[in-house]
């Protein structure tokens, strides 16, 4: 689940993380009252959406002056802000963050995430902040300095004080620097975030660090231990279809193809998804039933993959282990009864009771495609599907 920046930066201040004075706006009749803690004349005025890219999209403003401000305001709210990570629909701007701008000396890139490969948190600090992290990897990996956190003894003060220093910083600003790396450990741990980064950690002309940016990526596996954080998930900024596979603990991601996925086991789904790929075709959606799918479940599943126009055909692959195929057999029938299916649907059924489940869909009388193996699922539901990319 990912947070607003003002979200973020509210939990940032909560764990004594220093940030620039600002506050979220939703109306512009809020505005003036919004300001009342904010000084000077010079604002910053930042659309809040998920994603990336926002200032060269026209997101982040720099005005002077309560007319420019109020223009700004009207001009990002309620308009969708489209970058390189929205896509051309873009997102929808239903917040903007109002902040008192920064005497800016130099910026620096922060970042923390779960490195699977070592299980632990890696840190991750660069003096090229400001800039597309990801770019700064690829193109220039060795301005990226990383440390591994001990799960046991945490994040240690010499750990931060070597990156402080390999970052340039003075023996000053690595005790500032120290003081925000543990305090932004202890916020990912006890958070249970998947990633949280600053980027831009600015050193300002006064000696400080201050987080001029700040995103948290938390767990969703996760949130059942933290109901206040939950409270901050914003759906309007979330694929609806996914928002409502959620309610049904599905595993549902939208992507850009024209062939409708329903496996259960997220493996099993990676799997068919690179067959259907080998095959020339393209899959329009990840969706994992789980392995304790009820035929209702497979039903929502089934509209919820049909929700989707641009959907040609649907590959159904199940594999019966804990969910019998026989149960998928029934929600798939019920679903196909239920909804206007106007497209062809092809099932591979294998496991436990699969013999018993192609049974129950041969004699629906649906049209529906049954295939045993799975390679021929595929490449059958491409062809019928409009053939090969």
């Amino acid at each position: 689940m990912n947070l607003h920046e003002y979200q973020a930066k509210r939990l940032f201040c909560e764990a004594g993380i220093p940030v620039p004075a600002g506050v979220p706006v939703d109306a512009l009749a809020a505005l003036e009252s919004a300001l009342a803690g904010l000084e000077g004349d010079r604002f910053v005025v930042k659309a809040q959406i998920h994603a990336g890219g926002r200032g060269k999209a026209g997101g982040v403003k720099l005005v002077e002056g309560r007319e420019a401000l109020e223009q700004a305001v009207r001009e990002l709210l309620g308009s969708r802000l489209v970058t390189h990570q929205t896509g051309p629909e873009g997102q929808p701007v239903d917040v903007v963050y109002v902040e008192q701008p920064s005497d800016i000396e130099r910026e620096y890139y922060v970042g923390m995430l779960v490195d699977r490969s070592r299980r632990r948190v890696a840190v991750m600090a660069s003096a090229a902040g400001g800039m597309d992290i990801e770019q700064v990897a690829a193109e220039t990996p060795e301005r990226i300095h990383t440390l591994h956190a001990d799960p046991v003894t945490g994040l240690m003060p010499y750990q931060c004080r070597r990156l402080g220093f390999a970052l340039g910083l003075d023996a000053a600003r690595v005790r500032d620097f120290t003081h925000i790396l543990q305090a932004l450990y202890r916020l990912f741990v006890d958070s249970d975030a998947s990633l949280v980064e600053i980027n831009p950690l600015a050193s300002t002309a006064d000696g400080g660090l201050l987080a001029l940016d700040a995103k948290i990526n938390l767990d969703d596996n996760a949130l059942y231990r933290h109901p206040d954080l939950a409270e901050l998930r914003d759906p309007r900024q979330e694929d609806p279809r996914e928002a409502e596979a959620r309610e049904w603990d599905l595993n549902y991601i939208h992507l850009d193809g024209n062939i409708g996925c329903m496996v259960n086991g997220a493996g099993l789904a990676m799997a068919t998804m690179d067959l259907i790929k080998l095959q020339g075709g393209e899959p329009a959606n990840f969706l994992d039933v789980g392995g304790t799918a009820t035929a209702e479940r497979v039903a929502e599943a089934f509209k919820l993959i049909l929700s989707d126009s641009g959907v040609r055909a649907v590959l159904v692959n199940i594999f019966g282990g804990i969910v019998r195929c026989d149960l998928i057999a029934e929600g798939i029938i019920q679903a196909v009864r239920e909804v206007e299916i106007g497209v062809p649907v092809v099932v591979r059924l294998e496991g436990t009771n699969a013999e018993q489940g192609r049974g129950m869909l041969a004699e629906s009388g649906l049209d529906i495609v049954a295939e045993q193996d799975l390679e021929a699922a595929a490449a059958q539901a491409v062809r019928l599907a409009g053939g090969a990319a």
